[in-house]
C-alpha cells in the first residue's frame, strides 16, 4: 500500500513505507517528550502502531499536587505525517531542532500550546535487543535530545506560562516492544523482570544522560553513559561527529524510598571523575502517558475515536501499584560545580537482588541505625 510519504527518497526496504517491522504486531514508532522545573512538570506521547492499526496519544501535567492526563486513540492514518490523534498533535517543525505540541481538551481540563527547541544534538543510544525464550521481546532504537522549552498550558484552569529556558528532554524511539493486547503464546516460564533506569540531565553549559538496563542479579544487558555539548550556532543536530563523550564504566547508586520502588537519592559515579549528584523534587507516574495503564496503555484498539481523561492527587499515587510502579523523578542535580534538572525514570518490576526486591512488587526495606551510628536494613 503507497502513502504520500512513498513520495520521499528515504525507503530502507523493498516495501512501501506503510509496511513497517516484517509485520511484527508489536512493532511501533514513538514521540516522547517531558518539560520541567522545580514547580511542574508535563509529558506529552504520541505513538504509531502500523501492524496493529492504531494510534494514540497522552498529555499528562504535575502541578500544585494533581497529576491529570487526557488521554486519545483512534486509527492510524494512511498519511505517516499526520502525527495528530483527537485533541493531541505534535508537529515538526524543523526535523531535530523544533517540534510543537498542541493539546485542546478544557473539558479534560488540559489544553497547551508548546514548543521545543533542540538544546543538544541527537544520541542513538545503543541499540536494545532482548529475547525470552524464543520470542522477541525488545529491539529498540532510541534517539535522545535535550531540549527547551516555550510556550503555555492549563491545567484545571490555571494558565501556566513556560520561564524562558525550562529544560526537558525529546525522546524518538521505534522498533519491537511489547504494545497492545499480547498475542496468544505459551505461557511464561519465569515471573516478570525488569530494571531500567534513564537519567538525561540538563546543564547550562552541557548535558549528561545515562541508561541501564539490568537482569535480576545487577549484570546490566544495555547500558551507555554520555556528556552531550549544548549546540552552539549552526552545529549539527544528527550525523557521524557530535562532539558527544562517552562515559565509560559508569554506575548508579541508588537509596531506595523505604516501602517503595523509586529512589529516595540517588548518584551517577563515574570513575576518575566527579559524581553526578541527584536529589528528587517531584515524581510523576508514567501510567498518564499510557505506560502500563489499565485502560489508555499504548497500541490498544479502543474504536475509531476515543478521548477520555483522569486526574489524582499525586499522593494517591504513592503506592506500590503495577500501573504506578514505573515513574520519573525531576531531580535537582549537581555535578561538580555545576547545578542543573534532570530527571531520573525508573521501571523496577520483579526481583532485583542488589536492591532487595525479591517478588513482583515488594517495596524497599526500612532502614535502622546501630549504635555506632551506621545503618543496615532492616527485615531479612
Amino acid at each position: 500500500m503507497l502513502i504520500p510519504f512513498d513520495d520521499y527518497p528515504l525507503h530502507q526496504t523493498a516495501l512501501p513505507v506503510a509496511h513497517a517491522g516484517d509485520g511484527h504486531a508489536d512493532f511501533y514508532d514513538r514521540f516522547w517528550f517531558n518539560g520541567y522545573d522545580e514547580e511542574m512538570y508535563f509529558a506529552v506521547a504520541l505513538g504509531l502502531y502500523p501492524n496493529r492499526g492504531v494510534i494514540d496519544a497522552a498529555f499528562s501535567v504535575v502541578h500544585d499536587g494533581v497529576q491529570r492526563s487526557v488521554f486519545a486513540s483512534g486509527r492510524i492514518p494512511l498519511d505517516r505525517t499526520s502525527t495528530t490523534i483527537g485533541p493531541i498533535s505534535i508537529e515538526i517543525v524543523e526535523p531535530m531542532r523544533v517540534s510543537r505540541v498542541l493539546v485542546d481538551s478544557p473539558e479534560h481540563g488540559l489544553t497547551a500550546d508548546l514548543v521545543a527547541t533542540a538544546r543538544t544534538a541527537a544520541y542513538e543510544e545503543p541499540r536494545q535487543t532482548r529475547h525470552e525464550g524464543t520470542r522477541l521481546a525488545m529491539d529498540v532504537t532510541r534517539a535522545t535530545q535535550m531540549v527547551s522549552w516555550s510556550g503555555a498550558f492549563s491545567t484545571g484552569g490555571q494558565e501556566i506560562r513556560i520561564a524562558p529556558g525550562t529544560f526537558g528532554t525529546k525522546d524518538r524511539s521505534w522498533g519491537v516492544r511489547g504494545v497492545g493486547d499480547p498475542a496468544p503464546a505459551a505461557p511464561r516460564t519465569s515471573s516478570p523482570q525488569l530494571f531500567f533506569l534513564w537519567a538525561p540531565l540538563n546543564f547550562a553549559d552541557e548535558c549528561v544522560h545515562y541508561l541501564v538496563f539490568e537482569n535480576e542479579f545487577g549484570r546490566p544487558w544495555a547500558e551507555t553513559a554520555v556528556v552531550m555539548p549544548v549546540l552552539g550556532e549552526g552545529a549539527p543536530v544528527a550525523g557521524p561527529d557530535l562532539g558527544f563523550r562517552e562515559l565509560h564504566g559508569a554506575r548508579h547508586d541508588i537509596r531506595w524510598a523505604p516501602g517503595l520502588r523509586r529512589s529516595e537519592r540517588a548518584s551517577i559515579v563515574v570513575p576518575g571523575g566527579e559524581a553526578v549528584e541527584l536529589e528528587p523534587l517531584r515524581a510523576f507516574r508514567m501510567k498518564g502517558v499510557g505506560y502500563l495503564h489499565p485502560t489508555w496503555s499504548h497500541g490498544r484498539w479502543h474504536g475509531e475515536l476515543a478521548v477520555g481523561g483522569e486526574a489524582h492527587r499525586t499522593a494517591d499515587l504513592d503506592v506500590l501499584a503495577f500501573d504506578t510502579v514505573h515513574v520519573q523523578q525531576v531531580m535537582r542535580a549537581t555535578w561538580g560545580q555545576r547545578t542543573g534538572l534532570g530527571v531520573l525514570e525508573q521501571a523496577v518490576i520483579g526481583p532485583y537482588r542488589p536492591g532487595g526486591f525479591l517478588d513482583l512488587l515488594d517495596g524497599a526495606r526500612e532502614r535502622v541505625h546501630d549504635e555506632e551510628g551506621g545503618e543496615e536494613l532492616s527485615g531479612e
